[in-house]
């Protein structure tokens, strides 16, 4: 990269580490699919977490080349960063990569909001089923003999 603008070179410099970023971004993904589908809602917080920070850090990445693009001129699409990557093939194949990453990322994300909203709806049908056992009058009494369900008159007492 010969006599390279500055804002060029630091553009490159973004979209290499938001593919990295990404790839990370993918794996925590891969893991919290894996979580939800064990059902191992206690290990979830701490991947949630993480995944905000982690697409802050992205977000963060994005503005920033939004902001180079901006100084030079430009406005963020795939044309332009193709044409100011051309004579950078790391820059070029990285930016493939964001592409590819950040579809997959999207793909997996929504995945996991359908487990998610799966698991909400089993908890929410047992919580319901637990609630309604509890509103039933007890068939047992206190002596340990059975108990009729209705609390009512009997038929045909008056």
């Amino acid at each position: 990269m010969t006599n390279q603008h500055p804002d060029r070179l630091r553009l490159h410099a973004l979209i290499i580490d938001e593919a990295s970023r990404l790839r990370g971004f993918v794996d925590l993904l891969v893991r919290e699919e894996q979580l939800l589908i064990a059902g191992e809602a206690d290990a979830l917080m701490p991947v949630a977490d993480e995944k905000n920070q982690r697409y802050r850090q992205l977000q963060k990445i994005n503005d920033d080349r939004t902001h180079v693009l901006a100084r030079l001129g430009l406005q963020p699409s795939d044309k332009t960063i193709r044409a100011l990557c051309q004579d950078a093939p790391a820059a070029l194949a990285a930016w493939d990569t964001v592409l590819t990453l950040a579809r997959e990322a999207r793909d997996r994300n929504q995945r996991n909001g359908v487990l998610i909203v799966e698991r909400m709806q089993h908890n929410q049908a047992a919580l319901t089923t637990l609630l309604a056992a509890a509103n039933q009058p007890q068939l047992y009494g206190p002596d340990g003999q059975s108990r009729p369900a209705g609390g009512g008159r009997s038929l045909g007492s008056v």
